[in-house]
């Protein structure tokens, strides 16, 4: 399915816009099957969230439905500056009356790779007692909603250009120990799970972006070696909010 591209003249319109999708993306999946899962991602995202916190929808949302999981994370302590839990747990979960049963961050104190292995085993097991629903087409988890931002060079979750990591076919959940940006050992959703979702919301501001917006959806976009970004695919619906700085490219 062709991904829907909306821009918008300012982030402001981008957060009105994105807070409207997810309200109603909630509502119709609580209807559909009881509870509605979300992936967030670091960055600048839960910036753009913000309006969910605002009226109506921080009254109108059934929050005690959400599931919460993490695209990628940062090996480091739940409480560690750098870890993706608490940037969303200080900017967002901890102002919304989301259940923390129902909150699901990376286990601490293990090396990437257990902890990598510890998250994939734990999504297997919400797939297996139905709490996730699952892919008809791959057998991976099926997401409601993924929110996921990109880098400036057109990297998602911990996906990196030159890594290998994205390439990766068989595992749900994969890390890395050499990030290019700080801290290096990092845990991520592989492609697969990524496409698997319902619904990707790509979501892009700023204009230190837009280099990358350009490669992605300008007029040579099929040209060279594709950015990680351009792998997102998913069997459901990818729509990209995208500001005037992020469009300023094209």
């Amino acid at each position: 399915m062709a991904p829907k591209v909306l821009r918008f003249p300012s982030e402001e319109a981008t957060a009105i816009a994105l807070a409207n999708y997810i309200a109603d993306l909630s509502a119709k999946s609580i209807a559909a099957h009881g509870s509605f899962s979300v992936v967030l991602s670091g960055g600048t995202l839960f910036d753009t969230t913000r309006k969910l916190l605002e009226p109506p929808y921080i009254k109108s949302i059934n929050w005690s439905k959400w599931l919460i999981f993490f695209l990628d994370e940062r090996v480091v302590p739940l409480d560690h500056p750098d870890s993706n839990y608490k940037l969303a747990y200080d900017g967002f979960l901890s102002k919304v009356p989301i259940p923390k049963s129902n909150i699901y961050p990376i286990k601490e104190n293990l090396s990437p790779e257990e902890a990598a292995e510890e998250y994939e085993q734990r999504l297997k097991q919400l797939v297996a007692n139905n709490t996730l629903k699952t892919s008809p087409t791959t057998g991976f988890a099926k997401f409601d909603l993924m929110l996921v931002g990109m880098g400036p060079d057109g990297h998602v979750a911990s996906l990196f250009c030159w890594h290998f990591q994205r390439f990766e076919k068989q595992k749900w959940v994969t890390f890395i120990t050499n990030s290019p940006k700080p801290p290096p050992p990092r845990i991520t959703f592989t492609f697969p799970l990524i496409n698997s979702a319902s619904e990707i919301a790509l979501v892009v501001v700023g204009e230190e972006k837009a280099d990358a917006v350009k490669v992605a959806l300008g007029e040579h976009a099929s040209y060279g070696y594709p950015l990680p970004v351009q792998k997102v695919s998913p069997e459901g619906n990818l729509t990209w909010f995208l500001d005037n700085g992020a469009t300023s490219r094209l």
